[in-house]
C-alpha cells in the first residue's frame, strides 16, 4: 500500500472543511451510483429523520440522512465537474476569507445547511447538493475582489457577482423549472450568509455583518481545529487575501491592471457545471 502514501499526503494538504466536503461527495455519490447502498437510504425526508421522535406512524430516526442528502451528486461527467467546482470553491474560501478560521466556516456551513433544508420544503427536495454548491458559490462570488469577472466556457465574460445566477440559468436549461427551483434556496441562503457575516467586511474597516458574533464557532468547535477564540484569527476578514474568490477565473478591474497588477485568480468555469 506504499503507493497510496503520496495520495494520502496530498489529501492531507487540502484544508479540513474542503477535504470533508469533497470526500463526502465522492463517498456518498460513488456508493449509491455503484448500488452498494440504495439511494433510498441516502435521500432526505423529514419522516425518515425526525418521524420517530415525533411519534409519526412508520417514522424513523435516521439521522445520517441529514449528511448524506447533501452529497448526492449527479451521474456521469457532470459529477466530475461538481467535484472540481466544490473543491476549488471550498479551497478558495478556506484559504482566503476563512484562512485560519475553518471552525467558523464549519459552524456557519452547519447553520446554512439547516436553513437550506427548511427553505427547500416548498419545492419538496429530497437531496441538497446543488443548493449547497450554489450557496458556497454565491458567498464566494460576493467575497471576490471588487470588479472581478468570470469567464464562462471561455466564450463570454461576466461580472463575478452574476455567476450564481448564471448557474441557476444553466439548471433551468438542463433540468427545467423544477431543478432550478430546487437550487434556488442555495442562492437565498448564500445571500443571507453574506449579509449576516460579511456585508460590512472587517477587512474594509467594518465590524462584519449584523450577526457576525453568531457566526463565530463555539469554543468546542474552535478547539477541535486548534484555533484561538480571541477575535483575531477568527474575525471576519482575518484571512481575506488577494486569492479570495469563488473558484473562477477572476479578471481584475481595469484600474488594477493600469497599476501594474494584472494578476488573475482561480480558474475558468463553464463546462464544469455539467
Amino acid at each position: 500500500m506504499d503507493f497510496l502514501a503520496p495520495l494520502a499526503a496530498e489529501i492531507r494538504k487540502i484544508p479540513p472543511v474542503t477535504r470533508f466536503l469533497c470526500i463526502s461527495l465522492v463517498l456518498v455519490t460513488i456508493v449509491t451510483l455503484m448500488n452498494l447502498i440504495s439511494m433510498r437510504y441516502a435521500f432526505y425526508h423529514w419522516t425518515l429523520v425526525f418521524g420517530g421522535l415525533l411519534g409519526v406512524e412508520d417514522g424513523k430516526i435516521q439521522i445520517w440522512r441529514l449528511w448524506s442528502s447533501f452529497f448526492l451528486g449527479s451521474r456521469g461527467l457532470p459529477f466530475i465537474f461538481e467535484i472540481i467546482m466544490l473543491y476549488r470553491t471550498g479551497h478558495e474560501l478556506e484559504s482566503g476569507p476563512y484562512l485560519r478560521a475553518s471552525s467558523d466556516l464549519t459552524w456557519q456551513l452547519f447553520i446554512a445547511c439547516g436553513a437550506i433544508i427548511i427553505t427547500s420544503i416548498p419545492v419538496n427536495s429530497f437531496k441538497f447538493f446543488h443548493p449547497l454548491l450554489l450557496c458556497l458559490v454565491y458567498l464566494s462570488s460576493r467575497l471576490a475582489p471588487p470588479g472581478a469577472q468570470v469567464s464562462l466556457y471561455g466564450l463570454i465574460t461576466i461580472p463575478i457577482i452574476y455567476f450564481p445566477y448564471a448557474l441557476l440559468g444553466m439548471d433551468l436549461l438542463n433540468g427545467g423549472p423544477k431543478v432550478a427551483a430546487q437550487s434556488l434556496p442555495g442562492a437565498l441562503i448564500g445571500h443571507l450568509w453574506w449579509w449576516a457575516i460579511w456585508s460590512n467586511d472587517a477587512s474594509m474597516g467594518g465590524r462584519g455583518g449584523p450577526y457576525v458574533e453568531y457566526g463565530r464557532a463555539p469554543a468546542l468547535v474552535a478547539n477541535w481545529f486548534g484555533e484561538r477564540r480571541d477575535g483575531g484569527t477568527n474575525a471576519p476578514g482575518a484571512g481575506r487575501g488577494a486569492n479570495s474568490g469563488s473558484g473562477v477565473q477572476v479578471v481584475p478591474p481595469r484600474r488594477r491592471a493600469e497599476e501594474g497588477a494584472p494578476e488573475t485568480h482561480g480558474h475558468r468555469w463553464g463546462a464544469d457545471r455539467g
